[in-house]
């Protein structure tokens, strides 16, 4: 279901490589989803959320470095977009995690969703401009 298109590049190659990655893990979150055979997704929801946060720390790092470099003018609009990103799946409870497994992973597909659609389209391919 996600795919990193056309349209979401910023034309920063490394950017673009990470931002395909972070589609990649928000797809292994929806195939997640659908799978019938787990009925205890857990442990798949966990790893996800430590997975996507791992990677987004290391992406934003990343961006966050090119946008010094250039001297990006919204660098510090786009920061407190990536902090607020990180305490968002820093936020979730293990023990709500557990008790509502599908709440949560579409409660993280929608929010990921937006992030990757709204954040990338609206805020990212400024960067590249």
């Amino acid at each position: 279901m996600y795919r990193f298109k056309d349209e979401f590049k910023t034309g920063i190659e490394q950017v673009d490589l990470e931002h395909k990655r972070l589609f990649e893990i928000a797809d292994k979150a929806y195939e997640t989803m659908v799978d019938e055979y787990i009925s205890d997704k857990y442990d798949y929801i966990v790893e996800i959320l430590n997975e996507l946060k791992e990677y987004a720390q290391t992406h934003f790092k990343h961006e966050e470095e090119y946008m010094l470099s250039i001297k990006y003018r919204k660098f510090f609009a786009q920061k407190m977009e990536h902090d607020s990103f990180i305490e968002k799946l820093e936020g979730y409870d293990l023990q709500t995690v557990d008790e509502n497994q599908k709440e949560v992973i579409l409660e993280l597909l929608d929010f990921l969703n937006d992030w990757l659609v709204h954040h990338i389209l609206e805020s990212d391919k400024l960067i590249g401009q």
